[in-house]
């Protein structure tokens, strides 16, 4: 299979002696087009992959900014096909289009064809947060046939076995969740993330496949303090609050470009 985008980008990054920044925003907030423009915003301050969030009515691992994010996409009616349009203007842009998505809608969608369509569509991989790797067979053999990387997580609590089965069935790269609970900024990075990066690093050194940290990211010192160890640094929510709290969407645009610019500013920091 040849490399991905998403393989490409975070190859890039690598050689150029830094960590990738990864951003995150779900399709249709706060409307599908806006999204389109919010992400190009993102694209352009720096972001070298974007996770597209496929809004969901039950987002166990989001804590409050993305899910009121997610209700107004839902609100405003965004279907996965939607998504999959943001996915497609978003790998116009040069940046990797990931899909980031509980399990259950691709389930509904059917898992084949979400793969194919969401293949058509140019998008690199998709996240899955909750499909355990034991129980993704058939998810396993549809990205193998559409050619996508696929992205489980692994966490704190995970034991060097769980690490290892993750890591073996991931492709593209791991998340690393840096702490146990839901997404959001934090203070502080957790300091459980530079041990859980150190520990799957052990089970990646063969393979080499990048290891990324998300959960609790809020700003670019912060992000150069996780490129310091980690592949990639995935921030979403802080990107959704500026959307939220601007009062209209060229102050939003305005708010996410430069928010992108110090996250990338820090993430390069470290070169």
């Amino acid at each position: 299979m040849s490399a991905t985008t998403l393989q490409r980008r975070l190859g890039e990054a690598r050689e150029a002696g830094r960590a990738a920044l990864i951003g995150y925003l779900p399709a249709g907030f706060p409307d599908v087009e806006s999204s389109i423009k919010v992400i190009e915003a993102m694209v352009e301050g720096g972001c070298d992959v974007i996770e597209v969030g496929l809004p969901y009515s039950d987002p166990t691992m989001d804590g409050p900014t993305i899910q009121k994010a997610a209700d107004r996409a839902l609100a405003a009616g965004t279907t996965p096909k939607d998504v999959l349009r943001v996915v497609e203007a978003t790998a116009r842009t040069g940046a990797a289009a990931l899909v980031m998505s509980y399990w259950n809608p691709i389930d509904r969608y059917g898992v084949t064809r979400f793969a194919a369509d969401m293949a058509a569509a140019g998008g690199s991989g998709v996240i899955t947060p909750d499909l355990l790797p034991e129980e993704a067979g058939p998810w396993i053999e549809a990205t193998d046939a559409a050619g996508l990387d696929r992205v489980f997580l692994v966490a704190p609590s995970s034991t060097d076995e769980r690490l290892a089965l993750t890591t073996d069935a991931c492709r593209g790269f791991v998340y690393a969740a840096s702490l146990m609970g839901v997404t959001g900024t934090r203070a502080q990075v957790a300091g459980t993330a530079k041990e859980l990066v150190t520990r799957t690093r052990a089970v990646t050194q063969r393979s080499g496949l990048p290891i990324c940290v998300g959960l609790g990211i809020s700003n670019g010192a912060q992000a150069a303090e996780v490129a310091g160890y980690a592949d990639g640094v995935i921030v979403g929510a802080g990107f959704c609050q500026r959307v939220l709290d601007a009062p209209d969407l060229e102050t939003a645009l305005t708010a996410v470009r430069s928010f992108a610019q110090e996250l990338a500013e820090g993430v390069r920091g470290r070169a």
